[in-house]
């Protein structure tokens, strides 16, 4: 656990003491790496579900393949106990183990590598001291798909994208944005998730923040733009929606985000997260949609008329509420939604199940993070108690039939239309498409075929040379 007095006063010692600390107990210096560590969300990727902390074995399913999460606990057999600091600090800074082995970007040290050498120092103290040691290799190992399991590719891409510098404070900033800015684009790795990747999966730096696809979910715009992103947010609503997962009238956190409130933000001193927001409001604003309003905009209470679905006297066409294959959206809804969200979208009265209006997942631009928190749920404990939402997607279900593509598309566009922009005009195939991700760029999609002909056309090449030479030489001779 964080001592008190250490978590009471990173604001103050700590404001700017992740660039100039002052120097710490050997205690003191192990909790401080703790807290770093959550603020890196270190557990998220390195500690699977009911698995050791810090143990390994995360799958990471990627366009070129399958990567496991290593072990980071200090085992001395099969984790990092024999690692110096400098191999600990390369590691994270460069992506280069201390065997000299690539890793993989799935690891952000393209974030890391402005983590400053005292804040480098209380996390190599906590990971060696403070972890347990796992003597245990992960289960499953990291398979790449061709071409990218050749060697070398790792190197040239870092050569290409990884760049990242220590961190040095921005003059036009103030010691308290300063501070976000070193958590936003360093331990926290914001970018990680919210900017766009080009074909060769690296983040696109003019498009910073404003936004991507991860698992399916939407990661939101976080660019201060009115419209598109949380220009309209203040400070306080940030700092209480890292803390919380949730502001009411705005949004929610699912997916990864949920993950990232419950891991990490939530154990942020209030400094810090409020230093995240006062940093965010300074970023270039970038509109990348062509709505007129923010998504928590839209929506109003809107009465629905649910008497076609309550039998009446002479009543011959009642809906049948026990048709598992019906696609009548209203009907989906007042079966599997609205004894939480309310027969209206009102959601409860003490906000714990939130309303459907004035929501940033039903009056979106596009209506992807709706269907996820339908497919996956929400699972979200963090500051001030547990978000929990069924999943809907029939594989996650034990007893009932869950909802198919076609009957997930229904209710979405049923909530929408009632509720937030509008009919998102879902169908199930778009549903199967949200689903499955992000399309890969032409570049991975098409890389063993490339990869192919590229290794033909060289052979060919030096085919050709070897001809040229050999003919040359013999007229010469």
């Amino acid at each position: 656990m964080l001592h008190a007095r250490l978590k009471a006063g990173l604001a103050g010692a700590l404001l700017l003491g992740a660039f100039a600390a002052p120097a710490l107990a050997q205690d003191d210096l192990v909790a401080r790496g703790e807290y770093l560590a959550k603020a890196g969300d270190c557990t998220a990727c390195h500690t699977t579900k009911g698995g050791e902390a810090m143990a390994g074995g995360y799958v990471f399913k990627m366009p070129m393949g399958t990567i496991i999460s290593s072990n980071i606990t200090p085992s001395k057999t099969k984790g990092i106990g024999n690692w110096t600091e400098e191999q600990f600090a390369r590691a994270l800074r460069e992506g280069v183990s201390a065997d000299g082995r690539r890793l993989y970007p799935a690891m952000p040290y393209t974030s890391y590598s402005n983590i400053t050498d005292d804040d480098m120092k209380a996390l190599y103290a906590y990971f060696q001291q403070a972890v347990k040691p796992v003597d245990a290799d992960p289960v499953r190992k990291t398979e790449l798909d061709f071409p990218f399991n050749l060697p070398g590719e790792m190197a040239a891409w870092d050569l290409l994208y990884a760049n990242g510098k220590p961190f040095t404070p921005d003059p036009k900033l103030n010691d308290q944005q300063n501070r976000g800015k070193y958590l936003v684009d360093g331990l926290a790795h914001c970018s990680t998730c919210h900017t766009p990747r080009n074909s060769m999966m690296a983040e696109e730096s003019d498009k910073f923040l404003s936004g991507a696809v991860v698992d399916g979910w939407m990661a939101s715009n976080i660019t201060p733009d009115k419209n598109s992103g949380i220009g309209g947010w203040s400070e306080d609503e940030i700092a209480t929606y890292l803390k919380t997962g949730h502001v009411e009238g705005k949004a929610q956190a699912g997916g990864p985000m949920a993950d990232a409130v419950e891991h990490s933000f939530q154990h942020l001193t209030d400094e810090d997260t409020h230093a995240i927001a006062a940093y965010l409001k300074t970023i270039p604003a970038i509109a990348t949609s062509k709505t007129a309003q923010p998504a928590y905009s839209y929506g109003k209470v809107s009465p629905v008329d649910w008497t076609q679905y309550e039998p009446g006297e002479g009543a011959s066409d009642t809906k049948d509420y026990t048709d598992t294959s019906t696609t009548d959206g209203p009907l989906l809804y007042n079966v599997n939604c609205a004894a939480c969200h309310g027969i209206n979208g009102e959601g409860s009265d003490d906000g714990h199940f939130p309303s459907l209006t004035h929501n940033t997942a039903v009056g979106a631009e596009t209506p992807d993070n709706l269907v996820m928190a339908i497919v996956d749920g929400i699972h979200r404990e963090s500051a001030d108690g547990n978000a929990v939402m069924p999943a809907f997607a029939p594989e996650t279900q034990v007893i009932h039939t869950g909802l198919d593509n076609d009957q997930i598309a229904a209710v979405s566009n049923f909530v929408t239309a009632q509720f937030g922009r509008g009919d998102a005009g879902l169908t199930g195939s778009k549903v199967a498409s949200i689903r499955a991700g992000a399309p890969l760029p032409f570049l991975l999609k098409n890389a063993a075929a490339l990869a192919i002909i590229g290794f033909v056309i060289g052979a060919l090449v030096i085919i050709a040379l070897i001809f040229w030479v050999v003919k040359r030489s013999r007229k010469t001779a």
